[in-house]
């Protein structure tokens, strides 16, 4: 059931879980000297557990994620089932994260609350007048950076390879990667490489809009490919196309700088964190034709300047250090001691 979370039983089970972890964690601090409780879920915000019920002990919950709405200017082209099902769905987020009663006590009780994304942030602020850390749930191992001699890549290439990764979902809005690659169409040395592990039914959909586009000759469809191989293919490519709207911190965004690559994406959601003015470019979410053009805008400055390229891929490694896990455990085990020493003077 982990790998189902959108099936309607996978919170009825994680739900026993966590009762069972709770009871569990009970056994635990009656047979060892426990200082401190941390709540650490799979992001999202509609199962808190029932950690928060152990009282006299620092409790903290996070990273939180799952509060991200989708933003309805970007339903432009949907079914109207999907549009009707995805208006609900954000309304019902909404009420959920205002009403949810675990979710409220394990807030209230909290003496530290991790947001996975600004969103959270705002939310449990706006709504429970609570300050957060602000934490990505996703980090770069410092073990797979990659170091090597930029100025091949960037100023010898025969093309401009653009790399766009992920599920052809419609909250990833590969359409807009398409549009954008038809406004660039008069640079013949642009290629847009796709990968995905979608079907060939799911691909045919976007081949025939590449070929309506007139875009086909520019466009290589991978498939699906092993993670080594996606790694290769970030390293001999200039730029890392996201676009998605609605997601917590998609890991790619990470793998993408541990392989020195420039990205593009929107400033939301928690990559918009992630990817500052150092490593890549950003556009606010604004309409699917205005994002279209002020992507095509960024794609046609880099290409003409690839010594930003280059300056943003040796900033990766920098950015990597400050993402990755060692400098978040420790940042954590900071906020820990700071939780007990709070605890000792109430």
């Amino acid at each position: 059931m982990c790998w189902n979370q959108g099936d309607w039983r996978f919170y009825y089970y994680y739900r026993k879980w966590q009762k069972r972890a709770f009871l569990k964690a009970l056994e635990i601090i009656d047979h060892y000297p426990i200082d401190l409780i941390h709540q650490l879920n799979m992001v999202g915000f509609r199962e808190p557990g029932y950690l928060y019920k152990i009282k006299d002990k620092p409790f903290i919950w996070g990273p939180i994620g799952g509060m991200n709405n989708f933003p309805e200017n970007y339903l432009q082209g949907a079914q109207l089932k999907f549009i009707l099902f995805t208006k609900l769905k954000n309304a019902i987020n909404l009420y959920q994260i205002k009403h949810l009663k675990r979710v409220r006590k394990a807030i209230e009780r909290a003496d530290c609350l991790i947001a996975a994304v600004p969103s959270v942030q705002y939310y449990l602020k706006e709504i429970y007048g609570r300050y957060s850390l602000l934490i990505s749930e996703t980090g770069c191992s410092l073990g797979r950076m990659v170091e090597f001699d930029e100025r091949d890549r960037f100023l010898n290439s025969e093309y401009f390879n653009i790399v766009w990764v992920g599920q052809l979902y419609f909250r990833k809005q590969f359409v807009l990667a398409l549009k954008t690659i038809a406004l660039l169409k008069a640079y013949k040395n642009i290629r847009l490489h796709i990968v995905t592990p979608a079907s060939e039914k799911e691909m045919s959909v976007y081949k025939k809009e590449a070929m309506n586009l007139d875009i086909s000759d520019l466009c290589v469809w991978h498939g699906k490919l092993p993670h080594d191989a996606v790694g290769k293919l970030m390293r001999q490519s200039q730029l890392f196309f996201f676009t998605s709207v609605v997601e917590e911190t998609s890991t790619v965004i990470l793998e993408a700088i541990e392989n020195a690559l420039p990205i593009l994406c929107f400033n939301t959601c928690g990559f918009g964190v992630v990817v500052d003015d150092s490593i890549g470019c950003k556009i606010e979410l604004s309409t699917p034709n205005r994002s279209v053009f002020e992507f095509a805008e960024c794609i046609r400055f880099l290409m003409e300047n690839p010594a930003k390229l280059i300056s943003m891929s040796k900033d990766c490694l920098s950015r990597s250090k400050m993402l990755s896990w060692k400098a978040k455990m420790e940042f954590l085990v900071k906020e820990y001691d700071k939780a007990l020493i709070s605890k000792k003077h109430e």
